[in-house]
């Protein structure tokens, strides 16, 4: 019988490896032990009185103890929230906040730190529990009960249309949507990606994407899970033992943003060279530079994708050979329909600009509390508007010609520049403050921020800089700051980034020398 929910996803009776810690020692994880464990923590998370559809804040690095935390959490019929441990107090709370999340994970040792996370989940009356593996079992250590206080749950069963996970997605708005995925919808995002890559028992992967992204969770980890091969899990990524892992435990295929394909072009070749199967590249527009080296370095066929976290991850996916790949071109729809649609949601012709717009099983059904947003973002056809600008040509192959929206996109991290205008319109010498991408070699697009100081006020780069620090993710710091007496604007008064960017850069520039 085909799988439904995460719950009968992948094998749990067999002694073939599903996971690698790459500790020393490494630790080799077995499907029947990743069974045994996430039932053993499912169990202590039902104890805990967390039942369906409670909300598990999970602020873990990539880890045992996350995947196990994370795989309980979704058989409990729980939704799990992974967040970005590096996240600060602020941007915990918000989250915690808008799940009214019943429990929050946090690492060994966090409690009595008194960490961010620890701090925004006593704010919200979140249960605080320790989460780490010891050598023996994933121990889910509560430190205080919150809202769960005198509350005891029943051992559930995961249903296909139960939400398992929701992550949330940097809006235009500036306020980040919550987007809810049924056990169906990740489902079926793992059967598109098991079939576009042909993955099988024998194919293992080495993890470099954090777990709480789509990217990482869904392409990295789920999807080899689902057929039956297995995942390396280093804590985070290193160049420098990058391909030592890859070697010693024999992977032979990876997934990442452009960036860690070009910071691994940097880094030493390996010897002996591994046997790639294929490199797959996403969450960012891969430049065909970048393409070509690639293959000529590694001798593998890369693979670039286009994903989303309302389509719980991919979309499209330049096939395997002997299917053409097709550098600058995301490849064409794996297991979805893709339409370029105009405003009215009409379908324009092959090989016109328009916006790019899909429609599958694997597509949120909408985002949670937010009418506004899902009645602007699904066509009358229940097609999902992404907000990118594109084309067919004649083959069906997908090319991204721009962003509708004004996200930064910083190495596949999508960063609200009216979230920012919005912290950085707190600090009090600031009187305007408008942020913009800049275009950036390693991460493809980067931070810049404009400032109009108030009369009278002085800040440099760097205060500013390390002011914003304890207000947002280091990732959304930016690049360049240019001070500016006049924040240009349009003959309407209002704000245009993409003139405010121009108009710093150009500012910017050194004059020539008479």
């Amino acid at each position: 019988m085909a799988p439904t929910t995460l719950q009968n996803a992948f094998p749990k009776d067999t002694t073939a490896t599903a996971i690698i810690i790459p500790s020393k020692p490494a630790l080799s994880i077995s499907y029947q032990r990743l069974a045994a464990d996430v039932t053993a923590f499912q169990h202590q998370l039902a104890k805990l009185g967390v039942s369906a559809q409670s909300a598990v804040s999970i602020a873990l690095p990539n880890s045992y103890e996350f995947i196990v935390s994370f795989i309980a959490a979704s058989w409990q019929r729980a939704i799990a929230a992974p967040l970005n441990p590096a996240y600060t107090q602020a941007e915990f709370e918000f989250y915690i906040d808008d799940l009214s999340s019943a429990i929050a994970l946090v690492p060994q040792g966090a409690y009595a730190k008194d960490a961010a996370a620890v701090r925004a989940a006593r704010k919200y009356k979140a249960a605080i529990a320790e989460c780490y593996f010891n050598g023996k079992e994933v121990v889910l250590d509560v430190k205080e009960a919150g809202k769960l206080a005198g509350k005891k749950g029943v051992v559930e069963s995961a249903q296909p249309e139960d939400i398992a996970l929701v992550l949330h997605t940097s809006g235009t708005t500036g306020r980040p949507k919550a987007v809810p995925l049924t056990h169906r919808n990740l489902l079926r995002t793992m059967k598109n990606i098991q079939a576009t890559y042909e993955l099988s028992p024998k194919d293992r992967t080495m993890l470099v994407m954090p777990l709480f992204h789509v990217h990482g969770l869904l392409a990295g980890f789920l999807a080899p899970l689902a057929s039956g091969g297995s995942v390396i899990v280093p804590l985070k990524f290193s160049a420098s033992e990058f391909w030592a892992d890859f070697n010693q435990h024999k992977a032979n295929w990876y997934t990442a943003v452009p960036t860690i394909h070009q910071i691994l072009l940097r880094s030493p070749i390996p010897s002996p060279k591994p046997n790639i199967r294929f490199i797959r590249s996403c969450s960012s527009p891969l430049s065909p530079k970048v393409f070509h080296e690639l293959e000529e370095t590694f001798g593998a066929p890369v693979l670039e994708a286009y994903a989303m976290t309302e389509a719980s991850h991919q979309m499209t996916s330049n096939p395997l050979p002997p299917g053409k790949r097709m550098p600058g071109s995301v490849g064409i729809g794996q297991g979805v329909e893709i339409k370029i649609l105009d405003d009215a949601g009409k379908e324009v012709p092959r090989g016109k600009e328009s916006e790019i717009c899909i429609r599958g099983e694997n597509v949120t059904k909408g985002y949670l509390n937010n009418p506004a947003a899902n009645a602007s973002s699904f066509t009358k056809d229940g097609f999902f508007r992404t907000g990118d600008q594109g084309k067919q040509d004649a083959d069906g192959y997908v090319i991204i010609t721009g962003r509708i929206k004004e996200l930064i996109n910083k190495g596949g991290e999508k960063i609200s520049p009216i979230e920012l205008d919005n912290v950085v319109a707190q600090n009090p010498a600031v009187s305007e403050a408008v942020s913009f991408a800049l275009e950036d070699e390693m991460y493809g697009q980067d931070v810049g921020l404009a400032v109009v100081l108030k009369d009278g006020k002085s800040l440099t780069a760097q205060a500013l800089k390390t002011w914003m620090a304890d207000r947002v993710a280091k990732f959304k710091l930016p690049k360049k700051i240019f001070f500016t007496d006049v924040m240009p604007k349009t003959a309407t008064g209002k704000v245009q980034r993409r003139i405010v960017a121009e108009a710093m850069l150009k500012k910017d520039q050194p004059r020539a020398k008479l």
